[in-house]
């Protein structure tokens, strides 16, 4: 039988060239123009070019070679990206570290991921754990004698020839980790030339305030690439990003939900000049249509919403121009599924199905496997296709819809629930603004943290009756609803789960007690 999948349109643009010949190339093209604005000043194309060829010859004469992995616990600065594209140059595979929390999980991760070289900065030499691998750093970092930028400094900045080969190993992506050791999905050059591919676009001025270990990393190299500019923050406090989307003339933006949350309900939507901002994308956490219809009455149609993860890349996306949180379909869309791209789906008994079910992954820019967890590789890649664990289903309009992860889901009563459904519930309340749900269902049990408006309490007797007449009383009667005056993150700028969970055992202990 013929496979079901969805496929995005076919592109005609070539595979070809490694992401660092496209990037050095942008660096070229753009000599004295300004690439980088950071908190330490300006970048020039010139300048982040001269740095990544002293880097290259730096890490040349220190032996790394192809096959090598270089990690960075990275700051937002150009010298971190100077190393990156550095390593790439020189042929050798290139990482930004995660930082989960605890000094034991993060020496795990390194162990792990196994480097030839870690190098760490002023910003992030807290992060380093006790580790056997080699380490450098650029600026002076107690207890690290070896001096990257130093060795950097005296090189020519005369052309470097790329060692960059398409089947060689090219990039790992650190997931998050926020239950665990963080996973590393790998790429070889060609797949992460893939993932980085985008058209010229010199307009573009992205704000850059995530970590570099996640999406960010992707979003810069875009614009070097594209001819844009590049705006590095160091955190995202919305109103620290309303400032700069008015100083910066900021074009481009990427936000998680909770994020996104924090921003459309800051005091300065109303009073910072939003009219240069083009496109304002969402991704990661979970996007009800309640918290859409809100951040479109505020931000109007500039909203983005995609759905990826590292080891997938981009799947879809719902552009501005279809991004209607007033109609149904779209409300709860992830949007079309992007070129290149084939999604299928699972059903429960194990057999395709054309419509719905846990969705499976394959793209050019896909991940192969992850570095050194052959349980976890063996369970997500198959046969070419990555399987995501969540579940979805396409409309006849072939508009992609993404439910949950499958394991925070369950049919009640003939109806499936999932931790969207309800927090798009809580978020109707007047007394909730922003609300996540955090399934146990092993404990049988759904936590919800509520966020109130800032002249009000949340009411966790109202909450429940909303969810009582939307879902019926079993799910209402296994929600454990935890109000917060803050929403614990992640580094990413997702909800962290364990923390939820934690708080709504302390609530329930309390309750007892």
């Amino acid at each position: 039988m013929a496979e079901q999948t969805a496929t995005g349109p076919t592109t005609t643009d070539a595979p070809g060239t490694s992401s660092v010949d496209r990037v050095v190339a942008a660096l070229e093209a753009a000599g004295e123009r300004v690439v980088l604005v950071h908190p330490d000043g300006e970048t020039t194309g010139a300048e982040l070019l001269a740095a990544v060829r002293r880097y290259a010859r730096a890490l040349d004469g220190l032996g790394i070679v192809p096959g090598d992995l270089v990690a960075q616990y990275a700051p937002n600065r150009p010298d971190a990206l100077a190393v990156r594209y550095a390593t790439h140059l020189i042929g050798a595979a290139a990482v930004y570290l995660s930082a989960p929390p605890g000094a034991d999980r993060r020496a795990r991760q390194l162990e792990q991921i196994d480097p030839r070289l870690v190098v760490v900065f002023p910003r992030t030499a807290q992060w380093l754990p006790v580790t056997t691998a080699p380490v450098a750093a650029v600026g002076s970092v107690e207890g690290v004698p070896l001096r990257l930028d130093e060795l950097a400094a005296g090189q020519s900045t005369e052309p470097f020839a790329s060692r960059s080969r398409p089947g060689d190993l090219g990039t790992v992506l650190s997931s998050g980790g926020t239950t665990g050791i963080p996973k590393a999905s790998i790429r070889d050059v060609a797949a992460w030339a893939a993932a980085v591919a985008t058209p010229p676009r010199p307009e573009r001025r992205q704000l850059a305030s995530g970590a570099e270990a996640y999406l960010t990393q992707i979003l810069v190299a875009q614009t070097l690439i594209g001819g844009g500019t590049v705006v590095l923050r160091d955190d995202s406090e919305p109103a620290a990003l309303l400032e700069a989307i008015e100083s910066e003339r900021i074009t481009d933006l990427f936000l998680v939900e909770p994020q996104l949350a924090a921003l459309i309900d800051h005091p300065d939507v109303g009073r910072r000049d939003l009219s240069s901002l083009r496109t304002l994308t969402h991704i990661g956490a979970s996007a009800p249509p309640a918290l859409r219809r809100r951040a479109y009455e505020r931000l109007g149609p500039v909203l983005q919403h995609t759905y990826g993860a590292s080891e997938m890349g981009i799947v879809s996306a719902l552009r501005p121009e279809e991004y209607d949180p007033t109609d149904p379909a779209r409300a709860t869309s992830a949007g079309r599924i992007l070129p290149g791209v084939e999604v299928r789906f699972r059903a429960a008994d194990g057999r395709l199905d054309p419509a719905s079910g846990s969705m499976e992954v394959r793209s050019a820019a896909m991940a192969h496997g992850y570095r050194n967890r052959p349980e976890e590789q063996a369970e997500h890649f198959v046969d070419g296709w990555y399987r995501t664990g969540d579940l979805g289903r396409l409309d006849p309009d072939g508009l992609l819809h993404v439910l949950g992860r499958a394991a925070d889901c369950a049919v009640v009563d003939g109806r499936l629930v999932t931790p969207t459904g309800i927090e798009d519930v809580l978020m109707g309340l007047p007394s909730v603004r922003y609300a996540v749900v955090v399934a146990d269902l092993a404990h049988h049990r759904r936590v919800a943290a509520v966020l109130p408006p800032t002249d009000r309490e949340s009411d966790p007797a109202a909450c429940r009756a909303a969810v009582e007449a939307e879902y019926g009383a079993g799910v209402a009667a296994g929600l454990v609803v935890v109000p917060m005056t803050d929403l614990p993150l992640t580094e990413q700028g997702k909800p962290d789960r364990a923390a939820v969970l934690a708080a709504a055992s302390t609530r329930e202990e309390d309750a007892g007690a």
